[in-house]
């Protein structure tokens, strides 16, 4: 079955415009949930809406949205009244700016979106705006209303297509002080800065998501399935200790020795073995240097 597109509209660069849908770039089909279920009967619990003050059940049908504007007190607005709210960004994502792509910090970026054209008529557009794009080196930056709400979103090329990635607003981010203000000044020992940079860079290597496996959501199959099948309820993890590390720098040496014999464990293992069972010919001693006198 096709994806549903969550918007479709047009992309707009100054006159050129063409068709185009977004389609969510993620999905959520792989993570274990829940019903809630009344387990004398063993059946689903239904959720009913209820009047909070005269206990009766109302039909979703025939509820609508409020805004509270002091305690108790609502402004009732109906979904035609919402929908007639119609900003431009509701059907088109107008491109108002380029940016470097490192002007924008991380704590910005929030969901991801492919986008694509919806019609053949307008292919040769958003290719041009596509290839644009690519040679620009630069992210487009504009608006689309999206359920409801109007969102900042960033536009770059990505295979044939192009990737929309909204952008949270201003309001969404905490200022940082109010968590980052309480951790001491303190200055960190150069010596085990030094060994912790050993560290990482014996770990270092190329990021790659397919090694990314949620044990959590395993280990939840895993118990449902022992369950399914009569066994025990599965096994649980020991907490983590909370012990204090008395001696940080001890820790960080055995963390660096730790690293060294899986780098050497890891590399043995991958060594080819010799034809015929052979074993490899020792290297040649150097001659020793001579000393000047």
């Amino acid at each position: 079955m096709a994806q549903r597109p969550s918007w479709e509209g047009h992309l707009r660069l100054s006159l050129v415009s063409c068709p185009v849908a977004l389609y969510s770039a993620t999905s959520r089909a792989g993570e274990v949930s829940f019903r809630l279920i009344n387990p004398e009967t063993g059946n689903r619990i239904r959720q009913m809406t209820v009047d909070a003050e005269t206990g009766e059940e109302v039909q979703r049908r025939d509820l609508v949205k409020g805004y509270e504007i002091e305690r108790d007190r609502f402004i009732l607005l109906t979904e035609e009244e919402i929908r007639d709210v119609r900003l431009e960004s509701t059907k088109t994502i107008d491109i108002e700016r380029f940016v470097k792509a490192e002007d924008i910090d991380r704590i910005w970026w929030e969901d991801p979106y492919y986008l694509a054209p919806s019609e053949k008529a307008g292919i040769e557009a958003f290719v041009v705006i596509r290839e644009a794009l690519r040679r620009s080196s630069r992210i487009a930056i504009g608006r689309v209303t999206i359920h409801t709400r109007e969102r900042m979103v960033a536009l770059e090329p990505r295979d044939a297509g192009i990737l929309v990635t909204t952008l949270r607003s201003h309001d969404d981010i905490r200022p940082s002080a109010e968590v980052f203000d309480d951790i001491p000044a303190r200055r960190a020992d150069p010596k085990m800065v030094e060994i912790a940079e050993q560290i990482i860079g014996q770990q270092a290597g190329d990021f790659d998501p397919s090694g990314f496996v949620d044990r959590y959501e395993d280990a939840l199959r895993e118990l449902i399935r022992s369950k399914q099948d009569g066994g025990d309820d599965g096994t649980a993890a020991p907490p983590p200790s909370r012990e204090n590390v008395i001696d940080l720098m001890e820790a960080l040496r055995q963390s660096l020795s730790g690293s060294k014999k899986g780098r050497a464990a890891a590399a043995a293992k991958a060594a080819p073995a010799s034809k015929g069972g052979a074993k490899p010919k020792p290297a040649r001693a150097r001659p020793a240097r001579r000393r000047s006198a």
